[in-house]
């Protein structure tokens, strides 16, 4: 299943790598592809590791919104795993 969850930026590094919270869930991903600044406080979606677009906060929350009304009716491991897995697309490129 690919997913593309809106995450929050909380920090960037030195080598453009920014740490960014899946609801709960933080991961490192790349800013190389970017193509406009982002900042902490950002919302971006990710692929494979990869920022790749930036989302503006009302249209995140609104997602993100959704995204729990779905997760609220999946089971523990489903959870999980639909999250750890969301930035994880490899042969699912449409």
């Amino acid at each position: 299943m690919c997913l593309s969850i809106p995450s929050k930026v909380i920090q960037i590094d030195e080598n453009n790598m920014a740490t960014v919270d899946t609801m709960g869930v933080q991961r490192e991903v790349s800013l190389d592809l970017m193509n406009e600044e982002v900042i902490v406080g950002d919302y971006i979606l990710i692929h494979i590791g990869f920022a790749m677009n930036k989302i503006d906060k009302e249209e995140a929350l609104s997602s993100l919104a959704l995204y729990r009304e779905i997760i609220e009716k999946m089971e523990e491991e489903e959870k999980r795993q639909a999250i750890l897995e969301s930035d994880n697309c490899l042969g699912t490129l449409e």
